[in-house]
C-alpha cells in the first residue's frame, strides 16, 4: 500500500469494509489526473483464522489524490428503501476558499451512488455526522447546519451550540440535535457576577432542538446542566415520549475519565475508566446474555464494561480500530480489535476477534494459541460443553424449584390437616378461610358438598370465583351476545383448556338448558411506558441466536418471560346468537368456566369448574343500547372500555397475512394505517389500530407486528370478506414493487416450526426416558437373578474344607459356568410385552402429533 493512500474501516452485516483512496491509472483515465476510491469486502475464515477478500468495488474521481480526503464513513438508512447502507463523505479542496463535498452510498453490488453534492466557502471541521436519509450535520462558528438528500436544502438551527453531543431521530419529534450552548442567564447578566470556577460549571447549558418541528426542548431531560463542561460523548440507550415528556436512558463519557449512566437526567451509576481521554462508546450483546460497553480512547486504549456489574472487565492497548458485529456468523456479536500499523494490501494482518467469553480468535504472533492446530476444535468442543452444562444446570435449578414448591404444598396440607384433626378430637369445628380450602379435601361423602340446586352450588363455591376470576363482562354487537371472562394472573400459569359455558337460569327447570356458543381466547400485548426505562440499554437487541420456544411454555409463561415493558392481557370469550334469547324478553344467564389443572399446579389433569356469575338482559336494555358496542366517530378519540375492543375481536372474522419485501423496508404499512385508512392507535395496545373512516370499513381492526424491517404479520379483523377485499385493494397500492403477500391459514411459519421442534423434542425425551427406565428395570432383575443363583450355589457347597483335588476343580468349573450364564443373560435382555406396548403407545402418540405439525408446516 502506498503511503499516500487513505484508508478507513467499517463493519457491515458481519463483513469488514476497507475504503481506500489512491491514485488512479493515468493510462486508463487519459491525460487527466484521477483518483480512485476502492472498497474491499473482507470476511473471516475460521479454518484459516484470517480475513479473506470476498469482493471489491471502485469509484473514479477526477482530480489529484492530494486534493481529496475521506472525512468519515458510516451507515445510514436510505429514505427511498429504508435499508441501512454504508456511506462515505469525501471532501475536495478546489481552491483556498472553495470546498466541495459529496456523499457516496455503497450498494450490495459494490456500486457507488453519489447521493449528495454541495459546495461551501469554508471547511467542515467540527461535529460532522451522517444521519439517516442520508443527511449531513455539521457545525461552523457556533451555528449548526443540516442538509438532507430528500430536499437538498441547507437548514440552520437557530440555537447557538458550542458543541453537539448527540443527533438522531425521535418518534413524533423527527431529527433532534442535543448539544451545549451558553445559558440565557449568562447572556443577560454580567459575567463578573460569577467566579471562574462557577462559570466553568454553570457557564454552559444543554439544549435539544427538533429540526422538523423547529422547537427547542429542555436539555435537563437528557443531562443536568452542571455536566455541560465535562461530558465528551453520549450514547442514547432508550428514549420515549410519555405524556409530552421525554423519558431518556443514556450513557455519557466525561473528561474525568468516567462512564456515567443517567436515567431521566439523574445519574444512577458510575464507572471509573482505566485510561484517559475517552472518545467513543459502542454496545455489544455478548453470547452470555450480558451487554458490554466498549469504550475507545484517543491514545488507542480500549476497555469493556459489563452492564450488570458496571465495572471494567477487559482492557487492551495499541488498538487502531474497534468494530462490533457478527464476524463469525454464529448469531451473536463479537468484538474485532485491529492493532496499529498492521494493514497489508490484501487483508487484515493483526487482529483479535472475541466475545469476551468462549470465542477467541487471534493471529497475533505473540499469542500462544496461534500455532495450536487443534485450538479451533478444542474451542468449539469447549463452547458446546459449556452450553450443555449450563442447560443441565438450568434444568436442575428448575427441578429444585418445583420440588421446593411441592414440599411447601405438602407442609401446608399437613399443617391444615393437623389443625382440623386436633379440632375434631377436641370437639371443635375447624372452619378454614376460603384461601385455605383449596388444600383441604373432604374425606367423607358429606351431602352438604353436593348441593342439589344450582343456586346452592353457586353460593357454596362462590369463593372459587373470587379467587380465580378477575372480571366478567358482556356486550351486544349486532346479532351477537359476547361474554368475556378474565382470569387472575396467578392462575393463568396453572390452567389449561379453558372454556366457557352459558346456561339459561330458569327457576322452574331442574336441568337448565345449555346455550350453544363459540369459545375463543384473545391475547393482546400492552406496553407499560412509565417502567420501560428502568435500566440502561433495555431496548438494545439481545443475542441474535435463534431459540426454539416450546408452545406450552410460551402460552403459559408469555406474560412472565416478557420484558418489563410488555404485559399480556388474555380474555376468554363466548359468542352466541342473540335473537333466540330475545324470545324470552327478559332472560338470565349463568356463566361457568371449565378448565384443567396444569403440571405446575399439583393437581395435574384434574378438571376444574368455576361459576363466574350471572347476568340478565332485557329488551329494554337492547333498545337503550346499554350494553351495545359503540364505535367512535371520525373526529373523536377511542375512549371506550377495553371490553368493547375484545368484543369486536371475538365477533369479527380474523385473517392473517405475511408481508415480505426483499428490497425495501415496510415502514409504509404503519403510515398507510394511520393516514390512508384513517386509523387510530389504541392507547392500551400500540400494535392495534381501529379504522374510523366512514363506510363499510368503519370499525375494522388491524394488528401490525413487524418482525424484521423486511417482514411483518398483518392481522385484519373485519365484518365480512367484502371489507377484507377493500382493505387489500388499498394495501397493495402502497407496498413496494417487489412485495410478497401470503395468507396464513394454519398459523405463522415460526409458530409451526417451534411447535414441530417441541413435538420432536418430546419424542426424543420420551424414547430416552422409557428405554432408560426399561433398561434399569432389566438390569435390576438381572442382578436379582444372579444373586439368587449365587445364594443357591453357595448353599449346596459343603461347609467343611475341600477333601480332594477333584472337588476343588469341579467347584471352579461350576463358578465359571455361572459366569458364562450371567454373561449370556446380560446379552439377551428381553422386554416384557406390557413394557413394550406402553413404550410403543407413548411414541406413536407423539409421532402422530409431530406428523400433523409437519403436515401443516408443509402446506404453508
Amino acid at each position: 500500500m502506498s503511503s499516500d493512500d487513505q484508508e478507513k474501516l467499517l463493519s457491515y452485516n458481519g463483513e469488514v469494509l476497507i475504503f481506500q483512496l489512491s491514485n488512479g491509472n493515468l493510462a486508463e483515465e487519459g491525460t487527466a489526473k484521477a483518483s480512485k476510491l476502492h472498497v474491499k469486502r473482507m470476511t473471516f475464515d475460521r479454518s484459516t483464522r484470517a480475513f479473506i477478500q470476498k469482493s471489491t468495488g471502485l469509484f473514479s474521481i477526477h482530480g489529484e489524490l492530494s486534493s481529496f480526503e475521506m472525512i468519515c464513513c458510516s451507515y445510514a438508512a436510505d429514505f427511498r428503501t429504508g435499508i441501512n447502507l454504508p456511506c462515505v463523505l469525501i471532501r475536495r479542496n478546489k481552491k483556498k476558499s472553495v470546498f466541495k463535498y459529496f456523499l457516496l452510498l455503497l450498494h450490495s453490488s459494490n456500486e457507488f451512488e453519489q447521493r449528495m453534492n454541495l459546495t461551501l466557502d469554508y471547511e467542515m471541521k467540527d461535529d460532522i455526522k451522517i444521519l439517516d436519509g442520508p443527511s449531513i450535520l455539521w457545525r461552523h462558528i457556533g451555528a449548526f447546519f443540516f442538509i438532507s438528500s430528500q430536499n437538498d436544502t441547507i437548514v440552520s438551527a437557530p440555537v447557538k451550540f458550542s458543541s453537539i453531543k448527540w443527533a438522531g431521530v425521535i418518534e413524533n419529534l423527527g431529527t433532534v440535535l442535543f448539544g451545549v450552548g451558553e445559558p440565557h442567564a449568562t447572556k443577560r447578566e454580567s459575567s463578573q457576577k460569577y467566579s471562574e470556577e462557577d462559570y466553568a460549571i454553570w457557564g454552559t447549558e444543554f439544549y435539544a432542538y427538533s429540526i422538523e418541528n423547529k422547537t427547542v426542548l429542555n436539555g435537563a431531560q437528557f443531562l443536568p446542566h452542571a455536566y455541560g463542561s465535562v461530558v465528551t460523548y453520549i450514547h442514547i440507550c432508550a428514549i420515549k415520549v410519555v405524556n409530552s415528556v421525554l423519558r431518556i436512558s443514556l450513557l455519557a463519557l466525561t473528561q474525568k475519565n468516567q462512564l456515567i449512566w443517567f436515567q431521566d437526567g439523574v445519574p444512577k451509576n458510575l464507572c471509573q475508566l482505566p485510561f484517559q481521554h475517552p472518545r467513543a462508546l459502542q454496545v455489544m450483546a455478548s453470547g452470555g446474555g450480558d451487554l458490554l460497553y466498549i469504550v475507545s480512547c484517543r491514545s488507542g486504549d480500549v476497555c469493556a464494561i459489563g452492564k450488570k456489574s458496571f465495572q471494567v472487565a477487559f482492557k487492551w492497548q495499541k488498538v487502531q480500530s474497534v468494530l462490533v458485529d457478527d464476524f463469525l456468523g454464529i448469531g451473536t456479536e463479537q468484538l474485532l480489535l485491529v492493532f496499529k500499523d498492521t494493514f497489508s494490501t490484501n487483508c487484515l494482518t493483526s487482529f483479535k476477534i472475541t466475545d469476551l467469553g468462549n470465542v477467541n480468535y487471534s493471529n497475533d504472533a505473540f499469542d500462544p494459541m496461534e500455532n495450536d492446530l487443534s485450538e479451533r476444535e478444542l474451542q468449539e468442543n469447549y463452547f458446546l460443553t459449556v452450553q450443555a452444562l449450563e442447560r443441565r444446570l438450568q434444568i436442575g435449578l428448575a427441578s429444585i424449584r418445583e420440588l421446593q414448591k411441592h414440599l411447601l404444598l405438602k407442609e401446608r396440607i399437613l399443617s391444615k390437616s393437623c389443625k382440623a384433626l386436633i379440632g375434631f378430637v377436641q370437639g371443635k369445628e375447624y372452619i378454614p378461610p376460603y384461601k385455605e380450602e383449596d388444600v383441604l379435601v373432604s374425606l367423607c361423602d358429606d351431602k352438604k358438598y353436593f348441593p342439589h340446586s344450582l343456586d346452592e352450588k353457586l353460593s357454596d363455591t362462590s369463593h372459587d370465583s373470587k379467587h380465580i376470576v378477575e372480571k366478567m363482562w358482556y356486550r351486544v354487537l349486532d346479532d351477537h351476545l359476547v361474554v368475556g371472562v378474565q382470569i387472575k394472573y396467578s392462575f393463568m400459569l396453572f390452567l389449561n383448556d379453558v372454556t366457557l359455558s352459558l346456561i339459561m337460569d330458569q327457576a322452574c327447570s331442574y336441568n337448565p338448558p345449555l346455550i350453544q356458543c363459540k369459545n375463543s381466547v384473545i391475547k393482546l400485548d400492552t406496553v407499560s411506558l412509565p417502567t420501560s426505562l428502568t435500566s440502561p440499554c433495555e431496548t438494545e437487541s439481545s443475542a441474535k441466536r435463534i431459540k426454539l420456544i416450546l408452545h406450552n411454555k410460551e402460552r403459559k409463561n408469555n406474560c412472565q418471560e416478557q420484558s418489563s415493558e410488555t404485559n399480556c392481557i388474555q380474555i376468554f370469550t363466548a359468542v352466541t346468537a342473540l335473537s333466540p334469547l330475545l324470545a324470552f324478553h327478559n332472560f338470565c344467564c349463568i356463566v361457568i368456566l371449565h378448565a384443567r389443572w396444569g403440571k405446575n399446579s399439583g393437581q395435574f389433569g384434574e378438571s376444574c369448574t368455576v361459576p363466574c356469575g350471572r347476568f340478565s338482559l332485557s329488551m329494554e336494555d337492547i333498545c337503550s343500547g346499554k350494553y351495545s358496542v359503540t364505535l367512535p366517530e371520525k373526529d373523536k378519540p377511542f375512549k371506550e372500555p377495553v371490553e368493547d375492543l375484545f368484543a369486536l375481536l371475538a365477533v369479527f372474522h380474523k385473517f392473517h397475512f405475511q408481508i415480505t419485501s426483499p428490497d425495501c423496508t415496510l415502514t409504509s404499512v404503519k403510515t398507510w394505517l394511520l393516514k390512508h385508512m384513517e386509523c387510530e392507535t389504541i392507547k392500551e395496545f400500540p400494535d392495534s389500530f381501529l379504522c374510523k373512516s366512514h363506510g363499510a370499513l368503519h370499525g375494522t381492526l388491524f394488528n401490525w407486528k413487524q418482525k424484521t424491517p423486511f417482514e411483518g404479520i398483518l392481522t385484519i379483523y373485519c365484518r365480512d370478506q367484502t371489507a377484507l377485499y377493500q382493505c387489500l385493494h388499498h394495501l397493495i397500492h402502497i407496498l413496494p414493487v417487489n412485495y410478497v403477500i401470503k395468507q396464513l391459514k394454519l398459523g405463522s411459519k415460526e409458530f409451526l416450526t417451534n411447535l414441530l421442534a417441541q413435538f420432536l423434542e418430546k419424542e426424543i425425551v420420551t424414547l430416552k426416558n422409557s428405554f432408560s427406565s426399561a433398561i434399569s428395570e432389566l438390569e435390576g432383575n438381572l442382578a436379582q437373578r444372579c444373586e439368587t443363583v449365587k445364594k443357591n450355589s453357595s448353599s449346596i457347597l459343603p461347609k467343611s474344607p475341600l477333601s480332594g483335588r477333584k472337588e476343588a476343580i469341579q467347584q471352579i468349573r461350576d463358578e465359571l459356568q455361572q459366569e458364562k450364564e450371567q454373561i449370556t443373560w446380560g446379552m439377551n435382555l428381553l422386554l416384557s410385552n406390557a413394557i413394550y406396548r406402553e413404550i410403543t403407545l407413548k411414541v406413536a402418540t407423539l409421532q402422530l402429533e409431530s406428523d400433523l405439525a409437519a403436515q401443516k408446516l408443509n402446506h404453508l
